[in-house]
Protein backbone atom coordinates (compact mmCIF):
# COMPACT_ATOMS: atom_id res chain seq x y z
CA UNK A 1 0.00 0.00 0.00
CA UNK A 2 1.27 3.56 -0.77
CA UNK A 3 2.14 4.83 2.45
CA UNK A 4 0.80 8.24 1.38
CA UNK A 5 -2.65 7.36 1.82
CA UNK A 6 -5.27 8.11 3.81
CA UNK A 7 -4.98 4.76 6.27
CA UNK A 8 -8.65 3.78 6.27
CA UNK A 9 -7.36 2.65 10.08
CA UNK A 10 -10.91 1.54 11.26
CA UNK A 11 -12.24 -0.74 7.90
CA UNK A 12 -8.96 -2.28 7.81
CA UNK A 13 -9.18 -3.52 11.53
CA UNK A 14 -12.38 -4.21 11.70
CA UNK A 15 -12.00 -6.44 8.91
CA UNK A 16 -9.61 -8.75 10.72
CA UNK A 17 -9.89 -12.23 11.18
CA UNK A 18 -9.39 -12.93 15.32
CA UNK A 19 -5.37 -13.58 14.98
CA UNK A 20 -2.08 -13.48 16.99
CA UNK A 21 -2.31 -9.40 16.76
CA UNK A 22 -5.64 -9.52 18.62
CA UNK A 23 -4.06 -11.99 21.08
CA UNK A 24 -0.88 -10.48 21.78
CA UNK A 25 -2.84 -6.91 22.25
CA UNK A 26 -5.31 -8.62 24.45
CA UNK A 27 -2.42 -9.74 26.49
CA UNK A 28 -0.44 -7.03 27.07
CA UNK A 29 -3.40 -4.57 27.98
CA UNK A 30 -4.79 -7.28 30.54
CA UNK A 31 -1.39 -8.00 32.08
CA UNK A 32 -1.40 -4.17 32.62
CA UNK A 33 -4.34 -4.55 34.70
CA UNK A 34 -3.28 -7.56 36.41
CA UNK A 35 -0.27 -6.26 38.36
CA UNK A 36 -0.82 -2.36 38.71
CA UNK A 37 -3.25 -3.46 41.76
CA UNK A 38 -2.40 -0.86 44.42
CA UNK A 39 -5.89 -0.07 44.63
CA UNK A 40 -7.47 -3.37 44.93
CA UNK A 41 -5.04 -3.68 48.48
CA UNK A 42 -6.50 -0.54 50.06
CA UNK A 43 -8.72 -2.79 52.58
CA UNK A 44 -5.98 -5.50 53.49
CA UNK A 45 -3.32 -2.43 54.20
CA UNK A 46 -5.93 -0.42 56.33
CA UNK A 47 -6.13 -3.73 58.27
CA UNK A 48 -2.90 -4.01 59.13
CA UNK A 49 -2.59 -0.22 59.85
CA UNK A 50 -5.16 -0.63 61.93
CA UNK A 51 -3.41 -3.22 63.69
CA UNK A 52 -0.23 -0.95 64.13
CA UNK A 53 -2.59 2.12 65.35
CA UNK A 54 -2.19 4.04 62.25
CA UNK A 55 -5.60 4.69 61.24
CA UNK A 56 -9.22 5.06 62.63
CA UNK A 57 -12.62 5.08 60.66
CA UNK A 58 -12.22 8.71 60.23
CA UNK A 59 -8.31 8.48 59.03
CA UNK A 60 -9.30 5.42 56.80
CA UNK A 61 -11.86 7.40 54.90
CA UNK A 62 -8.81 9.95 54.33
CA UNK A 63 -6.82 7.26 52.92
CA UNK A 64 -9.70 6.02 50.70
CA UNK A 65 -10.78 9.42 49.42
CA UNK A 66 -7.39 10.87 49.00
CA UNK A 67 -6.52 7.51 46.58
CA UNK A 68 -10.37 8.54 44.64
CA UNK A 69 -8.87 11.94 44.39
CA UNK A 70 -5.97 11.10 43.03
CA UNK A 71 -7.97 8.70 40.21
CA UNK A 72 -9.82 11.55 39.88
CA UNK A 73 -6.95 13.81 38.72
CA UNK A 74 -5.50 10.85 36.93
CA UNK A 75 -8.59 10.09 34.73
CA UNK A 76 -9.18 13.18 33.98
CA UNK A 77 -5.70 14.80 32.84
CA UNK A 78 -4.41 10.94 31.47
CA UNK A 79 -7.43 11.36 28.91
CA UNK A 80 -5.95 14.49 27.87
CA UNK A 81 -2.19 13.28 27.70
CA UNK A 82 -3.37 9.96 26.08
CA UNK A 83 -5.23 12.04 23.44
CA UNK A 84 -2.14 14.64 22.98
CA UNK A 85 0.96 12.06 22.80
CA UNK A 86 -0.82 8.88 21.90
CA UNK A 87 -1.72 5.47 23.43
CA UNK A 88 1.56 3.73 23.70
CA UNK A 89 3.37 6.67 25.44
CA UNK A 90 0.90 7.05 27.85
CA UNK A 91 0.62 3.34 28.87
CA UNK A 92 4.77 3.12 29.60
CA UNK A 93 4.16 7.06 31.58
CA UNK A 94 1.57 5.81 33.65
CA UNK A 95 2.67 2.29 34.96
CA UNK A 96 6.15 4.40 35.45
CA UNK A 97 4.29 6.73 37.93
CA UNK A 98 2.71 4.13 39.39
CA UNK A 99 5.69 2.00 40.27
CA UNK A 100 7.79 4.89 41.62
CA UNK A 101 4.62 6.01 44.19
CA UNK A 102 4.25 2.82 45.34
CA UNK A 103 8.19 2.17 45.69
CA UNK A 104 7.89 5.44 47.71
CA UNK A 105 5.21 4.85 49.23
CA UNK A 106 6.08 1.39 50.77
CA UNK A 107 9.20 3.65 52.66
CA UNK A 108 6.48 6.07 54.31
CA UNK A 109 7.71 6.66 57.98
CA UNK A 110 4.16 7.44 58.80
CA UNK A 111 0.37 7.81 57.97
CA UNK A 112 0.52 11.30 56.48
CA UNK A 113 3.12 10.30 54.40
CA UNK A 114 1.18 7.34 53.30
CA UNK A 115 -1.85 9.01 52.97
CA UNK A 116 0.37 11.78 50.60
CA UNK A 117 1.85 8.79 48.82
CA UNK A 118 -1.95 7.21 48.05
CA UNK A 119 -2.73 10.50 45.86
CA UNK A 120 0.07 9.85 43.79
CA UNK A 121 -0.41 6.19 42.92
CA UNK A 122 -4.64 6.80 42.58
CA UNK A 123 -3.56 9.46 40.02
CA UNK A 124 -0.97 7.34 38.25
CA UNK A 125 -3.57 4.07 38.44
CA UNK A 126 -6.50 6.47 37.32
CA UNK A 127 -4.76 7.93 34.20
CA UNK A 128 -3.79 3.96 33.53
CA UNK A 129 -6.76 2.21 33.75
CA UNK A 130 -8.45 5.08 31.80
CA UNK A 131 -6.55 4.46 28.95
CA UNK A 132 -5.86 1.17 28.79
CA UNK A 133 -9.98 0.68 29.10
CA UNK A 134 -10.84 3.20 26.45
CA UNK A 135 -7.17 3.00 24.31
CA UNK A 136 -8.11 -1.24 23.92
CA UNK A 137 -11.60 -0.62 21.57
CA UNK A 138 -9.53 0.96 18.75
CA UNK A 139 -7.76 -2.57 18.36
CA UNK A 140 -10.21 -4.88 18.42
CA UNK A 141 -13.24 -5.72 15.88
CA UNK A 142 -16.28 -3.92 16.71
CA UNK A 143 -18.43 -7.19 15.98
CA UNK A 144 -17.16 -8.65 19.53
CA UNK A 145 -15.41 -5.97 20.93
CA UNK A 146 -17.73 -6.18 23.98
CA UNK A 147 -16.19 -9.48 24.36
CA UNK A 148 -12.37 -8.52 23.82
CA UNK A 149 -12.99 -5.66 26.45
CA UNK A 150 -14.63 -8.07 29.12
CA UNK A 151 -11.59 -10.31 28.42
CA UNK A 152 -9.17 -7.82 29.50
CA UNK A 153 -10.86 -6.74 32.47
CA UNK A 154 -11.62 -10.64 33.58
CA UNK A 155 -8.03 -10.90 33.22
CA UNK A 156 -7.13 -7.58 35.22
CA UNK A 157 -10.04 -8.28 38.13
CA UNK A 158 -7.88 -11.65 39.31
CA UNK A 159 -5.31 -8.69 40.78
CA UNK A 160 -8.16 -8.45 43.60
CA UNK A 161 -8.53 -12.58 44.94
CA UNK A 162 -4.91 -12.43 43.72
CA UNK A 163 -3.50 -10.02 46.29
CA UNK A 164 -5.77 -11.03 48.95
CA UNK A 165 -3.92 -14.53 48.80
CA UNK A 166 -0.77 -12.93 48.82
CA UNK A 167 -1.74 -11.17 52.00
CA UNK A 168 -2.95 -14.32 53.74
CA UNK A 169 0.31 -15.74 52.59
CA UNK A 170 2.49 -13.52 54.29
CA UNK A 171 0.67 -12.78 56.73
CA UNK A 172 1.89 -15.43 59.57
CA UNK A 173 5.24 -14.34 58.04
CA UNK A 174 5.20 -10.31 58.59
CA UNK A 175 4.69 -8.09 61.25
CA UNK A 176 2.04 -5.73 60.51
CA UNK A 177 4.66 -3.33 60.06
CA UNK A 178 6.03 -5.07 56.94
CA UNK A 179 2.78 -6.86 55.51
CA UNK A 180 1.31 -3.78 54.10
CA UNK A 181 4.79 -2.25 52.83
CA UNK A 182 5.36 -5.78 51.11
CA UNK A 183 2.03 -5.69 49.75
CA UNK A 184 3.23 -2.17 48.01
CA UNK A 185 6.60 -3.38 46.57
CA UNK A 186 5.19 -6.88 45.22
CA UNK A 187 3.38 -4.90 42.40
CA UNK A 188 6.06 -2.51 41.87
CA UNK A 189 8.45 -5.15 40.99
CA UNK A 190 5.66 -6.72 38.78
CA UNK A 191 4.31 -3.47 36.85
CA UNK A 192 8.00 -2.72 36.25
CA UNK A 193 8.32 -5.24 34.06
CA UNK A 194 5.22 -4.81 32.18
CA UNK A 195 6.68 -0.98 30.98
CA UNK A 196 9.44 -2.90 29.01
CA UNK A 197 7.29 -5.52 27.73
CA UNK A 198 5.00 -2.16 26.19
CA UNK A 199 7.93 -0.54 25.03
CA UNK A 200 8.99 -3.39 23.09
CA UNK A 201 5.91 -5.28 22.02
CA UNK A 202 3.02 -2.50 21.84
CA UNK A 203 2.00 -0.57 18.54
CA UNK A 204 0.81 2.88 18.45
CA UNK A 205 -3.33 2.73 17.68
CA UNK A 206 -3.58 3.02 13.92
CA UNK A 207 -6.92 4.92 14.44
CA UNK A 208 -5.38 7.63 17.13
CA UNK A 209 -2.21 7.74 14.60
CA UNK A 210 -5.28 8.63 11.90
CA UNK A 211 -6.71 11.10 13.65
CA UNK A 212 -3.45 12.92 14.51
CA UNK A 213 -2.85 13.24 10.19
CA UNK A 214 0.48 10.62 10.66
CA UNK A 215 -0.72 8.57 7.98
CA UNK A 216 2.37 7.25 6.82
CA UNK A 217 3.05 5.28 10.30
CA UNK A 218 -0.49 4.79 10.36
CA UNK A 219 -0.27 2.52 7.65
CA UNK A 220 2.81 1.04 8.29
CA UNK A 221 1.44 -0.43 11.25
CA UNK A 222 -1.43 -1.40 9.55
CA UNK A 223 0.58 -3.01 6.70
CA UNK A 224 2.47 -5.45 9.23
CA UNK A 225 -0.17 -5.92 11.52
CA UNK A 226 -2.10 -7.09 7.90
CA UNK A 227 0.90 -8.93 6.59
CA UNK A 228 1.41 -10.69 10.05
CA UNK A 229 -2.83 -11.83 10.14
CA UNK A 230 -2.46 -13.23 6.54
CA UNK A 231 0.70 -15.36 7.68
CA UNK A 232 -0.51 -16.61 10.97
CA UNK A 233 -4.04 -16.90 9.30
CA UNK A 234 -3.09 -18.22 6.02
CA UNK A 235 -6.12 -16.31 4.78
CA UNK A 236 -6.26 -13.17 2.13
CA UNK A 237 -7.93 -10.37 3.68
CA UNK A 238 -11.44 -9.31 2.31
CA UNK A 239 -11.14 -5.87 0.20
CA UNK A 240 -11.12 -2.69 2.61
CA UNK A 241 -14.45 -0.74 2.76
CA UNK A 242 -12.75 2.48 2.28
CA UNK A 243 -14.61 5.55 4.26
CA UNK A 244 -14.83 9.14 3.01
CA UNK A 245 -12.52 12.06 4.29
CA UNK A 246 -10.42 15.14 4.54
CA UNK A 247 -7.00 14.20 4.01
CA UNK A 248 -5.84 17.83 4.26
CA UNK A 249 -7.79 17.82 8.09
CA UNK A 250 -7.27 15.26 10.71
CA UNK A 251 -10.26 14.34 12.39
CA UNK A 252 -9.29 16.68 15.74
CA UNK A 253 -12.16 17.24 17.99
CA UNK A 254 -11.73 20.53 20.72
CA UNK A 255 -12.05 19.35 24.42
CA UNK A 256 -15.11 21.95 24.44
CA UNK A 257 -17.10 19.49 22.29
CA UNK A 258 -17.60 17.38 25.33
CA UNK A 259 -19.58 20.20 26.90
CA UNK A 260 -22.62 20.97 24.68
CA UNK A 261 -24.78 18.91 22.06
CA UNK A 262 -24.75 14.73 21.64
CA UNK A 263 -21.08 14.80 23.43
CA UNK A 264 -22.55 16.18 26.77
CA UNK A 265 -24.85 13.97 27.05
CA UNK A 266 -22.56 10.97 26.56
CA UNK A 267 -20.35 12.81 29.39
CA UNK A 268 -23.76 12.86 31.78
CA UNK A 269 -24.31 9.04 30.96
CA UNK A 270 -20.68 7.87 31.51
CA UNK A 271 -20.39 9.75 34.67
CA UNK A 272 -23.51 8.42 36.13
CA UNK A 273 -22.47 4.83 34.87
CA UNK A 274 -19.35 5.05 37.00
CA UNK A 275 -21.17 6.84 39.55
CA UNK A 276 -22.67 3.75 40.83
CA UNK A 277 -19.88 1.71 40.02
CA UNK A 278 -17.27 3.49 42.25
CA UNK A 279 -19.95 4.16 44.80
CA UNK A 280 -20.57 0.09 44.94
CA UNK A 281 -16.85 -1.51 43.75
CA UNK A 282 -14.83 0.57 46.13
CA UNK A 283 -17.16 0.90 49.14
CA UNK A 284 -17.07 -2.84 49.12
CA UNK A 285 -12.94 -3.36 48.03
CA UNK A 286 -11.85 -0.55 50.92
CA UNK A 287 -14.79 -1.42 53.71
CA UNK A 288 -15.63 -4.97 53.00
CA UNK A 289 -12.95 -5.90 55.85
CA UNK A 290 -14.36 -3.24 58.03
CA UNK A 291 -17.74 -4.29 57.76
CA UNK A 292 -17.22 -8.07 58.49
CA UNK A 293 -15.66 -6.74 62.02
CA UNK A 294 -18.72 -4.43 62.71
CA UNK A 295 -20.59 -7.97 62.28
CA UNK A 296 -18.06 -9.22 65.22
CA UNK A 297 -16.14 -11.08 63.14
CA UNK A 298 -12.85 -11.52 63.91
CA UNK A 299 -9.96 -9.96 61.54
CA UNK A 300 -8.43 -13.29 60.74
CA UNK A 301 -11.86 -15.13 59.63
CA UNK A 302 -12.58 -11.08 58.03
CA UNK A 303 -9.67 -11.03 56.04
CA UNK A 304 -10.30 -14.92 55.16
CA UNK A 305 -14.02 -14.14 53.98
CA UNK A 306 -12.65 -11.29 52.03
CA UNK A 307 -10.41 -13.00 50.33
CA UNK A 308 -13.05 -15.69 49.10
CA UNK A 309 -15.54 -13.33 48.57
CA UNK A 310 -13.22 -11.23 46.24
CA UNK A 311 -12.67 -14.23 43.76
CA UNK A 312 -16.46 -13.50 43.02
CA UNK A 313 -15.16 -11.08 40.80
CA UNK A 314 -13.03 -12.94 37.98
CA UNK A 315 -16.29 -15.34 38.42
CA UNK A 316 -18.75 -12.30 37.49
CA UNK A 317 -16.39 -10.91 34.77
CA UNK A 318 -16.08 -14.42 32.91
CA UNK A 319 -19.85 -14.76 32.83
CA UNK A 320 -20.20 -11.08 31.38
CA UNK A 321 -17.26 -11.77 28.55
CA UNK A 322 -20.48 -14.80 26.91
CA UNK A 323 -23.13 -12.20 26.91
CA UNK A 324 -22.04 -8.96 26.35
CA UNK A 325 -22.82 -8.82 23.10
CA UNK A 326 -26.16 -10.58 23.13
CA UNK A 327 -27.56 -8.20 24.84
CA UNK A 328 -28.31 -4.87 24.83
CA UNK A 329 -26.12 -2.70 26.28
CA UNK A 330 -29.07 -0.27 28.30
CA UNK A 331 -30.81 -3.82 29.28
CA UNK A 332 -27.77 -5.34 30.97
CA UNK A 333 -26.68 -2.05 32.75
CA UNK A 334 -29.77 -1.29 34.43
CA UNK A 335 -31.31 -4.98 35.10
CA UNK A 336 -27.61 -5.29 36.94
CA UNK A 337 -27.92 -2.10 39.41
CA UNK A 338 -31.95 -3.32 39.91
CA UNK A 339 -30.58 -6.54 41.23
CA UNK A 340 -27.32 -5.67 42.87
CA UNK A 341 -29.73 -3.22 44.87
CA UNK A 342 -32.01 -5.76 46.07
CA UNK A 343 -29.53 -8.27 47.23
CA UNK A 344 -27.22 -5.72 48.73
CA UNK A 345 -30.35 -4.95 50.98
CA UNK A 346 -31.00 -8.57 51.63
CA UNK A 347 -27.20 -8.89 52.03
CA UNK A 348 -26.84 -6.58 55.12
CA UNK A 349 -29.30 -8.81 57.09
CA UNK A 350 -27.46 -11.78 57.26
CA UNK A 351 -26.37 -12.29 60.80
CA UNK A 352 -24.83 -15.94 59.99
CA UNK A 353 -21.19 -16.64 58.95
CA UNK A 354 -22.54 -18.89 56.26
CA UNK A 355 -25.46 -16.54 54.63
CA UNK A 356 -22.91 -13.72 55.10
CA UNK A 357 -20.63 -15.91 52.93
CA UNK A 358 -23.20 -16.94 50.58
CA UNK A 359 -24.66 -14.03 49.80
CA UNK A 360 -21.93 -12.37 49.67
CA UNK A 361 -20.00 -13.80 47.05
CA UNK A 362 -22.88 -13.81 44.78
CA UNK A 363 -23.24 -10.67 45.41
CA UNK A 364 -19.90 -9.71 43.82
CA UNK A 365 -20.12 -11.75 41.27
CA UNK A 366 -23.01 -9.41 40.34
CA UNK A 367 -20.84 -6.48 41.73
CA UNK A 368 -18.29 -7.20 38.61
CA UNK A 369 -20.34 -8.10 35.82
CA UNK A 370 -21.48 -4.16 36.27
CA UNK A 371 -17.88 -3.14 36.89
CA UNK A 372 -17.22 -4.89 33.78
CA UNK A 373 -20.08 -3.29 31.68
CA UNK A 374 -19.34 0.25 32.90
CA UNK A 375 -15.71 0.66 33.11
CA UNK A 376 -14.34 -1.97 30.27
CA UNK A 377 -17.01 -2.45 27.91
CA UNK A 378 -19.79 0.32 27.87
CA UNK A 379 -18.41 4.15 28.98
CA UNK A 380 -14.62 3.37 26.58
CA UNK A 381 -16.71 2.56 23.87
CA UNK A 382 -18.97 5.37 23.51
CA UNK A 383 -16.61 8.32 22.01
CA UNK A 384 -15.32 9.28 18.78
CA UNK A 385 -11.56 8.01 18.29
CA UNK A 386 -10.36 11.77 18.23
CA UNK A 387 -11.65 12.65 21.92
CA UNK A 388 -12.12 9.18 23.64
CA UNK A 389 -9.58 9.07 26.31
CA UNK A 390 -10.77 12.63 27.08
CA UNK A 391 -14.35 12.02 26.91
CA UNK A 392 -13.70 8.54 29.12
CA UNK A 393 -11.06 10.43 31.27
CA UNK A 394 -13.90 13.02 32.10
CA UNK A 395 -16.61 10.93 32.50
CA UNK A 396 -14.00 8.85 34.96
CA UNK A 397 -13.25 11.63 36.61
CA UNK A 398 -16.65 13.08 37.17
CA UNK A 399 -17.56 9.88 38.76
CA UNK A 400 -14.66 9.74 40.85
CA UNK A 401 -16.25 12.60 42.65
CA UNK A 402 -18.48 9.88 44.00
CA UNK A 403 -15.86 7.69 45.66
CA UNK A 404 -14.52 10.42 47.29
CA UNK A 405 -17.63 11.52 49.44
CA UNK A 406 -18.99 8.21 49.47
CA UNK A 407 -16.04 6.72 52.27
CA UNK A 408 -16.73 9.16 54.64
CA UNK A 409 -20.88 8.34 53.92
CA UNK A 410 -19.55 5.01 54.77
CA UNK A 411 -17.90 5.68 57.95
CA UNK A 412 -20.81 7.80 59.35
CA UNK A 413 -23.09 5.02 58.53
CA UNK A 414 -20.97 2.75 60.25
CA UNK A 415 -20.57 4.69 63.28
CA UNK A 416 -24.04 5.77 63.52
CA UNK A 417 -26.19 3.50 61.74
CA UNK A 418 -24.53 0.06 60.97
CA UNK A 419 -24.07 -1.87 58.17
CA UNK A 420 -27.66 -1.77 56.71
CA UNK A 421 -27.39 1.69 56.56
CA UNK A 422 -24.11 1.38 54.35
CA UNK A 423 -26.34 -1.06 52.19
CA UNK A 424 -29.05 1.18 51.55
CA UNK A 425 -27.39 4.08 50.49
CA UNK A 426 -25.70 1.72 47.94
CA UNK A 427 -28.90 0.46 46.47
CA UNK A 428 -30.14 3.30 46.27
CA UNK A 429 -27.51 5.40 44.41
CA UNK A 430 -27.69 1.83 41.66
CA UNK A 431 -31.73 2.35 41.32
CA UNK A 432 -30.60 5.74 40.53
CA UNK A 433 -28.42 5.37 37.79
CA UNK A 434 -30.25 2.19 36.33
CA UNK A 435 -33.01 5.04 36.23
CA UNK A 436 -30.54 7.22 34.09
CA UNK A 437 -29.41 4.10 31.96
CA UNK A 438 -32.86 3.32 30.97
CA UNK A 439 -33.74 7.05 29.46
CA UNK A 440 -30.16 8.45 28.34
CA UNK A 441 -28.83 5.39 27.42
CA UNK A 442 -27.23 5.23 23.81
CA UNK A 443 -26.88 1.63 22.20
CA UNK A 444 -23.75 1.04 21.29
CA UNK A 445 -23.18 -2.75 21.19
CA UNK A 446 -22.36 -3.99 17.57
CA UNK A 447 -21.66 -0.56 15.97
CA UNK A 448 -17.86 0.56 14.66
CA UNK A 449 -16.15 2.99 16.26
CA UNK A 450 -16.04 5.24 13.40
CA UNK A 451 -20.15 4.81 13.22
CA UNK A 452 -20.00 5.89 17.22
CA UNK A 453 -17.66 8.42 16.30
CA UNK A 454 -20.52 10.26 14.05
CA UNK A 455 -21.09 12.22 16.57
CA UNK A 456 -18.38 14.74 15.70
CA UNK A 457 -19.09 16.83 13.25
CA UNK A 458 -22.58 17.65 15.25
CA UNK A 459 -20.88 18.28 18.13
CA UNK A 460 -18.04 20.37 17.03
CA UNK A 461 -20.27 22.85 14.98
Amino acid sequence: MNNKQFPNAGPRLDRLPTSKFHWKIFGIVAIGLLVNWSNAIGGLILAQLSRIGWTTNSISATFTAINTAGMFLGALLGGIIADRIGRRKSYMLFVALHVISMIIGAMSPNMTFLIILRFFMGFALGALITTLFAAYTEYVPSRNRGTWSSRVSFIGNWSYPVCSLIAMAIAPLLSPNMNWRVQLLIPAILAALVFFLVLKAFPESPRWLETQGKYDEANKILDKIEADTEQSTKQSLPAIQEVSHDEEQPSTLPYSALFHGALLKRVILGSAVLIAMNVVQYTLINWLPTIFLAKGINLKDSVFLNTMNMFGAPIGIFITTFIIDKIPRKVLGSSLLIVIAILGYFYSLQTSLMMISVVGFFLIILVYMYVCFASAVYVPEIWPTAAKVRGSGLANAVGRISGIVAPYGVAYCLDNVGVTGVFIMLGATSLIVAVVIMFLGIESRNQSVEEIGEVQEQSAN
